[in-house]
């Protein structure tokens, strides 16, 4: 390494030539990132979908999902399984544990699926998927005045054709209109005159609408196709298909015996967009697209749509490059911010020319990173920012330490050359262990089991990448510059050049800081440590005091907790569920009658706090009604974050509607969701059994808790009341006109749900053609009761004389988790700054046992930020281990001792008394992203103490005694352990103290590390010590006792231990030495008298 350092000191053209390579590659690094909201990641879902048409959830369940769930038990690689069984269809959600192929994974899910032996016949095929990660990135409505929602329709397929030929774009999602069909209505009237039933009808269709090839016919001179072409795509063209003719000549035509329209299927599913029917077109990306690009081009081509035309317009509804631009540029402006702080503290404490260089390493680091960031799937995202926010500080780091030793050596009256080598290589090893120690606390993010785990595994290669080649350019770089800067040339007492004078200026104030830094050391920090070394239980006894004050104000609730961050939201969402078989025109009225409300909270809003800007707090109101008749969602985008006034949150706007419509009767639930909870809902249980009567008071207990607690909000669960079924039993005269249930149901299925004769692809559109009753003739029970049921001899009887029926609500889902029934209830808090895990706790140790003693069958599992949680902390554990134990390896082999290691290792939790106290400060709850701090903390608070034990292990050497060789280490490295934490606290104090909404959920962490890292300067310089000296205390007492001798302090350290070794060794070496010159001289003594004795021969 040496030799290394000597030829780019000496060659420092080879060291510009570097930068160049540097500056050039990562540039076009930078470049070519990609922009994204929230990191990449690689899908972790296998989704199984099921259509079974005209299948009830239990059929669905039984028939299907038991045996999927059957044959995927035990499957390596599956972490868990969790289903939902529908009328109609399913889904069944294969969860994949972390670190697993997910192709392979599809492989094996798919086998697993085929191994079923039989489905039930009229399933459509499954289809098994990997459940893409996408990222919206730009939505837009298309409507205008009194378009019908065809021509809307067509419009949207058009234009969803245009983008997708746009480069960078292939995720388009089209909503707001139902599915369209074609509608064979027929009349009990009609098919009793003709005498023709349901599957006579659908037979007819499907037997005479066809493309179908019958071979070909080769002459000598050509080749002819067979080939009937029948293939109706309209309804119209359907109604002369012959459905009956009879050897007389007599034809019954479709249009005889129906009513044949194209229309949309009768499922409601309609968008408005600021009151008028409207279209919504969403823009997604995938992994391989970037956000921003993407987002500019739909812009362009909606600006260039609205030009052409005046009846149909496009209006943005959501622009998530407009958010993520704000979020970025507000982190790039922290980061600037941060860098000149940075540079204000280097400056003021560093010579100023020595400042220069170091904070040269800066730029370097960075576009060394982005040389290689890239290769790490790394795009430009909030989180990738912070990373870079983090790393700032911590960067100059080995810098200011390579410098000063440089500078230290130069002043002792080496050439510069000579300075630059020897100064970097006595450094070395402190400065790699560091760079070591920092790079192992971040892996950690790496192997973090969660979707935050996920997140901030950027984080980390962001930081990892950037220390690692700042380490290159402290260790050549930086040294080949200052030994050719004139930072080591003797000062000239009148600067000749503008750079030098005002380097002369600057040098002004850096004395100030050096006499400032002195001053603190001398008047201070020395009487301080003084005390602390004369008084040590005392000294440690304050630190351990405020350690577990700063616990008990955790335990005591002083302290606010949280699972997880708030992250800033633009959009209100308010969702109504009614009562499964709910009219959707009832559903209409109420979500109507909260638009209008939502219209005057905007109006109050925008004058209480935008007046006078010209701006409305509401960009747009999407109401959307369906899928399904009983269901409802409002969405308002607000003004983004940068537009209006911190206090206006969505969760103000969700408040204030709420108290404007106040309780609404007969909803099944009403959610004013104003969205910003990572990880799921704070509060969510899954009540898990098979028992269902059980089941559902278990669930009913535990909603009655969840309802009447004051600090909840929005409880919802995802069981509610089922549609009411008509169930049919037979009468005993159904048996002897020779019919069965499954007969009758097949023609009531018919004729009230429908016959599909045919399906076909029409454009972008399935279109299916079903056989049914008209909707008049299905509008009434008392339209069940006539329906005429044909008999094996072909009579006809209404339905009434041989079924008879009760009415009773049936499932509308049936969720099952890990292959038991599963009803799950959640929550959100009224207040975001009320802890959730409170509520959390008191759910696992109060409600849930006295539930669970009522109903033994029913158990808990606890879901949302709470499974994100544990899943976090559990791979925690082991990880967390494993790199604290890397660490201490790291250390021990740079100091070559067991106990000083545990010293520095033992100093981590005291730092968390300026890490809770900094969040209340601050009046931040701890979450998750404080623990990561923590984390991070680690890493960077090792390296003050591995200067500070380094200086005082050469103290030791140099014959100083053991208590003057920890007072000097303390004193001579206090500069150097102040100016790092100062650089790394600079470097996060503008994002600290950021007020905008869009940076808050990142705040926690960076408290995290800029308190820790300051208390942490203390703990260095008076606590480490004092551990050093409780250990020398240990080793002395322990020798006491085994050799019965008086022990001195110094004999007991590693360091005088080796100079003692290193003594020994020298002395056998030179004993070994005398030894062999003796055996030599003997040798030549015995040469000598043989030569004598030839010689008197002779």
């Amino acid at each position: 390494m040496k030799k290394v350092i000597e030829y780019f000191i000496r060659y420092h053209v080879a060291v510009n030539v570097i930068i160049i390579a540097f500056a050039v590659f990562g540039i076009v690094g930078a470049k070519s990132l990609k922009s994204s909201f929230f990191p990449l990641t690689d899908s972790k879902n296998i989704l199984i979908s099921i259509t079974y048409p005209g299948a009830s959830p239990q059929e669905v369940e039984e028939g299907i999902v038991l045996k999927i769930e059957d044959n995927l038990k035990g499957l390596q690689g599956v972490d868990r399984v969790t289903s939902t069984s529908r009328e109609n269809s399913g889904t069944i959600n294969v969860e994949i544990e972390k670190g697993r192929d997910i192709d392979f994974m599809l492989l094996e899910v798919k086998n697993a699926v085929d191994r079923v032996p039989t489905f039930p016949t009229g399933m459509e095929p499954l289809v098994v998927s990997k459940l893409e990660a996408v990222r919206q990135t730009i939505s837009f409505a298309i409507s205008g005045e009194n378009i019908p929602l065809a021509t809307l329709k067509q419009i949207g397929r058009q234009i969803e054709n245009d983008i997708r030929a746009i480069d960078g774009i292939s995720q388009i999602d089209i909503q707001g209109y139902p599915n369209e069909e074609i509608e064979i209505a027929v009349n009990e009237n009609n098919l009793l005159a003709y005498n023709i039933s349901f599957s006579e009808v659908a037979q007819a269709v499907g037997n005479a609408n066809i493309l179908v090839t019958g071979g070909n016919i080769k002459t000598s001179a050509e080749e002819y196709l067979i080939r009937a072409n029948n293939r109706s795509y309209y309804g119209d063209e359907l109604s002369n298909i012959i459905v009956r003719a009879d050897p007389s000549g007599q034809t019954v035509r479709l249009k005889d015996v129906a009513t044949i329209r194209d229309r949309f299927s009768e499922t409601p599913n309609a968008s408005y967009f600021n009151g008028n029917l409207a279209v919504n077109t969403t823009i997604t990306s995938t992994n391989t697209e970037d956000l921003i690009s993407a987002a500019e081009k739909v812009k362009v081509y909606i600006e260039e749509f609205n030009q052409k035309y005046d009846n149909v317009r496009l209006s943005i509804v959501r622009d998530l490059s407009e958010t993520l631009n704000g979020r970025t540029e507000l982190l790039i402006k922290n980061a600037w911010q941060g860098m000149l702080l940075v540079l204000i503290f280097l400056s003021l404490f560093l010579n100023t020319r020595l400042a220069f260089w170091v904070a040269f390493g800066l730029p370097v680091a960075f576009l060394g990173m982005f040389i290689f960031a890239g290769f790490f799937d790394v795009t430009i995202n909030v989180l990738s920012l912070f990373g870079m926010i983090i790393v700032i500080g911590i960067l100059v780091d080995d810098g200011i330490v390579i410098a000063e030793n440089i500078y230290q050596h130069y002043e002792k009256g080496k050439s510069p050359f000579r300075a630059a080598v020897d100064g970097t290589i006595e450094v070395l090893p402190p400065i790699i262990s560091a760079i070591i120690t920092t790079i192992l606390a971040f892996s950690i993010f790496l192997f973090l089991d969660s979707r935050i785990g996920e997140f901030f595994g950027e984080v980390s290669v962001i930081v990892i990448l950037t220390l690692v080649v700042s380490l290159v350019e402290a260790l050549i770089i930086l040294p080949a510059h200052l030994a050719h800067s004139k930072a080591l040339q003797p000062v000239a007492k009148t600067p000749k050049t503008a750079f030098g004078r005002a380097f002369a200026k600057l040098r002004v104030i850096n004395e100030m800081g050096d006499r400032f830094m002195v001053w603190m050391r001398d008047n201070l920090y020395s009487p301080v440590f003084k005390f602390a070394l004369k008084y040590k239980l005392l000294a440690f006894g304050i630190f351990a005091m405020a350690f577990i004050l700063s616990l008990g104000s955790v335990g005591g609730g002083i302290i606010r907790t949280s699972f997880f961050p708030r992250i800033a939201s633009d959009q209100a969402r308010i969702e109504l569920l009614m009562p499964n078989g709910t009219n959707e025109k009832v559903t209409d009225s109420i979500i109507s009658l909260i638009e209008e409300k939502a219209e005057i909270v905007n109006q109050e809003l925008t004058e209480k706090y935008l007046k006078g800007t010209g701006k409305v707090l509401f960009e747009n109101v999407i109401m959307t009604i369906g899928p399904g008749s009983s269901t409802a969602t409002l969405r308002i985008n607000l003004l983004p974050g940068e537009e209006r006034p911190d206090e206006v949150r969505a969760d103000l706007v969700t408040s204030r509607l709420n108290e404007l419509v106040g309780p609404v009767i007969g909803v099944e639930s009403l959610i004013y969701g104003s969205g910003g909870n990572f990880g799921g809902s704070p509060v969510s249980v899954s009540l898990l059994g098979n028992d269902i009567k059980e089941l559902k008071a278990a669930k009913q207990e535990l909603k009655s808790f969840l309802v009447d607690n004051a600090t909840l909000k929005d409880v919802a669960d995802n069981d509610p009341a089922g549609i009411k079924e008509i169930r049919l039993e037979l009468k005993d005269n159904a048996y002897l006109l020779g019919l069965d249930l499954r007969t009758i149901m097949n023609q009531v299925r018919a004729g009230f749900f429908g016959s599909q004769a045919q399906r076909f692809q029409r454009g972008q559109d399935e279109i299916r053609v079903w056989v049914r009753y008209d909707r008049e003739n299905r509008s009434s029970i008392s339209d069940l009761d006539e329906m005429r049921i044909v008999t094996p001899s072909g009579s006809r009887v209404p339905l009434k004389e041989i079924a008879e029926y009760t009415i009773e609500r049936g499932d509308v889902a049936i969720n099952r988790l890990e292959g038991r029934r599963e009803i799950q209830l959640s929550a959100d808090m009224k207040n975001p700054k009320d802890s959730p895990t409170d509520v959390m706790t008191e759910i696992q140790n109060t409600v849930m046992p006295e539930i669970q003693s009522k109903y033994p069958t029913v158990t808990a599992s606890y879901e949302g930020q709470n499974r994100e949680l544990g899943k976090l902390t559990g791979s925690l554990k082991v990880v967390g281990l494993s790199v604290l134990a890397l660490i201490y390896i790291t250390i021990a082999f740079t100091f070559r001792s067991f106990s000083q290691p545990l010293m520095l290792i033992l100093m981590i939790p005291f730092s968390m008394t300026a890490v809770i106290w900094g969040h209340w400060l601050h009046d931040f709850p701890l979450n998750i992203l404080s623990l990561l701090g923590i984390i991070a903390l680690i890493g960077i608070m090792v390296n003050d103490g591995l200067v500070l034990i380094g200086k005082f292990n050469t103290n030791l050497r140099l014959g100083m005694t053991f208590d003057d060789a920890i007072y000097e280490a303390g004193r001579s490295r206090f500069r150097a352990i102040f100016l790092t934490s100062i650089t790394t606290i600079a470097g996060l104090t503008p994002l600290i103290f950021e007020t905008s909404r869009q940076a808050q959920f990142l705040i926690p962490m960076a408290i995290s590390i800029a308190y820790g890292i300051g208390f942490a300067t203390v703990l260095t310089l008076i606590m480490l010590p004092l551990f050093l000296s409780f250990s020398n205390k240990i080793k002395v007492n322990s020798k006491w006792l085994v050799t019965g001798n008086d022990i001195t302090k110094e004999e007991v350290e590693r360091a005088i231990k080796e100079q003692k070794e290193g003594i020994h060794l020298a002395e056998d070496l030179s004993h070994s030495q005398h030894g062999l010159e003796e055996g030599l001289n003997n040798s030549n003594e015995v040469l000598e008298e043989a030569s004598e004795a030839i010689e008197v021969e002779k």
